[in-house]
């Protein structure tokens, strides 16, 4: 989400018509003209291409548009809307609120819908439920990993990409001491690195690790605090300054795509403006650098779906919507945009080369965020992991800490 990663946003902002309540009650007289009101975390910039695209197709429907920014202040926009009955029509669902908006009926089951067919099936478990549900269209998936400014690398007398955590460090400490800024990544969300080495420890432990902890037989400490510890090194070994915790991803790019820093934490959606700022940059993208033994892996999931509202006033207009974003058309200008990792079989995206290493485990599903594989409270849980993890970015809790904090929040959700 995304990340969540996730997809640069703007502010809170309004196009096409003007914001108006949204949502409401369910009853529709099935026409699929008239208003269709959309909710999502993208911006302006990445929708309004696809939007003007569909209306241009369909000129008896108009799309009022609104979006907030991911992660939190989009989940608790939409639950406010949901709570007061003015959700749209058609509003994203992602990793951290999918568990109440499926418990709560808030969303309609797409599973019968031709639009899902070229939808792999990695994708439309992520937004499932019992029965084979499926309350997203997810057409793409992302994996963040380590994006590397290749020049600066070789300032520092770099030549290879790090396959272990130690020697990414070592890496840090190098560049450190050539004067350059070795590596930063915002804090204002969960963690890539902690969420890649929890993804390996996962699939090593035959991705039963989240099951045992929410049915009780483990707690976060049994698997969380090695990881913690790892991560952390970056600021024990004063490698990044605490300061981060007040950095946003969009900082952490701009700053990289300006040659101020060296590595940076990255999804898809930062290639297209680390590019454009710094057309010359030479950049390559590569998973995270395993501990333990462990191999390196990727921060992800299948990125966010459209969802249609269960009490959408023009849910006819809704489903069009959604036929229309599953199109190779829609998702030319949504990849051109975002540069996503689409994922249907109907559209071969043409991806930027820097990507080119995750690319393989991303389409495969190798990819790991917590917010997907935690059973129930995602949102609750990923408020205080975010929490939490600052706390242990500016020393003010320990490894242990944390996760003993997340195992008293679990148990107060049971």
């Amino acid at each position: 989400m995304r990340l969540r990663r996730t997809v640069a946003a703007l502010a809170a902002v309004a196009f096409v018509l003007p914001v108006a309540a949204c949502g409401g009650s369910s009853g529709s007289s099935g026409s699929s003209s008239g208003k269709l009101t959309f909710f999502s975390w993208d911006g302006e910039d990445t929708m309004k291409p696809v939007i003007d695209k569909f209306q241009q197709e369909n000129p008896d429907i108009k799309i009022e548009f609104s979006n907030a920014p991911p992660v939190a202040e989009y989940i608790s926009t939409l639950q406010s809307r949901i709570l007061s009955g003015t959700a749209a029509d058609v509003f994203a669902i992602a990793a951290e609120n999918k568990t109440n908006l499926i418990n709560g009926k808030h969303v309609v089951d797409l599973k019968d819908k031709p639009f899902l067919k070229n939808v792999p099936k990695f994708n439309q478990t992520t937004y499932g439920g019992q029965d084979g549900a499926v309350y997203g269209l997810s057409v793409a998936s992302w994996g963040a990993g380590i994006l590397y400014n290749k020049d600066l690398l070789a300032k520092a007398g770099a030549t290879a990409i790090p396959q272990t955590w130690d020697e990414f460090l070592a890496l840090c400490h190098k560049l450190k001491n050539a004067g350059v800024t070795p590596y930063l990544e915002s804090v204002q969300a969960m963690s890539t690195p902690l969420a890649a080495f929890l993804g390996a420890e996962s699939a090593a432990d035959g991705n039963s690790m989240d099951s045992k902890i929410f049915d009780g037989s483990a707690k976060f400490k049994d698997y969380w605090v090695e990881p913690l510890t790892q991560w952390s090194r970056l600021w024990t070994e004063g490698l990044v300054t605490p300061a981060v915790v007040g950095l946003t991803g969009d900082q952490v790019r701009t700053e990289f795509a300006n040659g101020k820093v060296a590595m940076m934490i990255a999804g898809p959606w930062d290639i297209p403006g680390v590019r454009k700022a710094a057309p010359k940059l030479k950049i390559e993208m590569a998973p995270i650098p395993g501990i333990a033994g462990r191999p390196a892996y990727l921060a992800g999931a299948a990125s966010p779906g459209y969802a249609i509202n269960s009490k959408a006033k023009n849910p006819a207009a809704a489903e069009k919507f959604l036929a229309f974003l599953d199109t190779p058309e829609a998702m030319a200008l949504y990849q051109k945009a975002t540069g996503a990792i689409t994922v249907t079989t109907d559209f071969q995206p043409a991806l930027d080369p820097a990507l080119q290493p995750i690319v393989k485990d991303v389409r495969a599903g190798n990819i790991y965020l917590p917010q997907i594989a935690w059973k129930r409270a995602e949102d609750i849980l990923n408020v205080e992991a975010t929490a939490q993890l600052q706390l242990l970015v500016q020393g003010k809790a320990t490894p242990e800490q944390v996760a003993n904090a997340l195992d008293t929040k679990l148990a107060s959700t049971s």
